[in-house]
């Protein structure tokens, strides 16, 4: 793997660090600006919806622009945001930074995955995507606990400091590492957007959606899980976090893998493992080791689908990669909105957070049924070629 790689690994984990983190400072945040903590809570909301907002738009300001310029200016556009947010001296001011931060989210995310692929050779391309994506589950085992901790002793905002240093290290490191002169096929944004007509590329992104909604819908409501139901103290539910966080990153690679080996075979294997799991949960929460156990191996499923979804996305989206692989960073975005909407309705129509992983169930047999028929269809392509051949 081309040290370049290391660039966007490094840029991804500063991006994960600063989406995540806010959600372990929101008591002090909502202390600090005089708000409530559930009006703190959505500037979660508000970065997520950044996210999908600024996946269209930067794609369409990014679209002809050279890769390495576009990724570096995306990294500067980050510490901008990030600087605001450390600075906000009102709640309406750090909405507003959390949302400009978000909008390269999708965009660096989207032309990373990319330029990461184009990097490599053909069988090592989801390879090479997970190893940026790596920086993305390290954020979740690492810099999310350590950025809490930071902003813990010295304050919500030294934390978001930390990240500007975080993201002036990645610009630095793209400046350095990147190739000068990265390929890039020649596109119209009409002709772009037409590939969201094409029925596999839409398929591919709504199952994105699925997924992410399928993990949401159950992490979001983790800790009550595992505080009423596993009656786990606070310190033992940090511990089980990272666990899965170790498990999130042990999947991306293992996505990556399977990813270059079969993609269609092991996306819908994979998703079949994840409902068995997701089913046992609601009788392994019950005890301390299962449960522990159960968590690692949710972790590992739910992050290996992150590689093969998104080459899935690149593969099919051939004629506009660098649009529908942001796009999906959008769709992946949305999911989780989704997710942690339908959990907050099952809980309050009365399902116990023993069995709220049914509701992940659910929500995982739809995408399976969802990459059943893009499989489906497939076949006659397929077929085609082996007849001109």
């Amino acid at each position: 793997m081309p040290l370049s790689l290391l660039s966007l690994a490094v840029a991804a984990f500063g991006i994960g660090t600063t989406e995540f983190v806010i959600m372990g400072l929101l008591p002090d945040v909502a202390r600090d600006l005089g708000v409530s903590i559930p009006d703190a809570g959505l500037l979660v909301s508000g970065y997520a919806l950044g996210v999908v907002i600024g996946a269209p738009l930067l794609a369409i300001l990014t679209a002809r622009l050279p890769r390495k310029a576009t990724l570096v200016g995306l990294m500067g556009l980050f510490i901008v945001g990030n600087v605001l947010c450390a600075l906000s001296p009102t709640y309406g001011l750090l909405m507003g930074a959390r949302i400009v931060t978000a909008f390269c989210h999708a965009a660096f995310f989207g032309i990373g995955s990319v330029v990461a692929a184009d990097l490599v050779p053909r069988n090592k391309r989801a390879q090479a995507i997970a190893l940026m994506f790596a920086g993305l589950t390290l954020a979740n085992v690492l810099g999310v606990p350590a950025g809490t901790a930071f902003g813990q002793w010295l304050g919500w905002r030294a934390t978001f400091w930390a990240v500007v240093g975080i993201g002036l290290a990645a610009l630095v490191a793209l400046v350095l590492l990147l190739p000068g002169r990265i390929p890039m096929k020649e596109s119209r944004i009409l002709t772009e957007f037409r590939v969201l007509k094409d029925k596999q590329v839409f398929l591919a992104m709504v199952i994105s959606v699925v997924c992410s909604a399928s993990l949401f819908s159950v992490f979001t409501y983790i800790s009550p899980l595992l505080r009423d139901v596993t009656h786990f103290s606070a310190e033992a539910v940090t511990g089980a976090l990272l666990l899965f966080g170790v498990g999130l990153t042990a999947g991306n690679m293992l996505g990556g893998r399977l990813a270059d080996w079969r993609l269609m075979p092991s996306l819908i294997g994979t998703l079949v493992v994840l409902i068995v799991v997701l089913a046992a949960f609601t009788g392994t929460s019950a005890s301390t080791v299962p449960a522990l156990a159960t968590l690692l191996v949710w972790g590992v499923l739910a992050f290996a689908l992150v590689p093969l979804l998104q080459l899935r996305v690149v593969d099919t989206a051939h004629a506009a990669p660098n649009l529908a692989s942001t796009l999906n960073q959008g769709a992946f975005n949305l999911g989780n909105a989704i997710g942690a909407w339908i959990g907050a309705v099952a809980i309050t129509h009365g399902i116990a957070y023993q069995h709220l992983p049914l509701v992940g169930v659910a929500l995982s047999t739809t995408a399976l049924g969802l990459s059943l028929l893009s499989s489906r269809l497939d076949r006659p392509a397929l077929e085609g070629v082996r007849e001109g051949a």
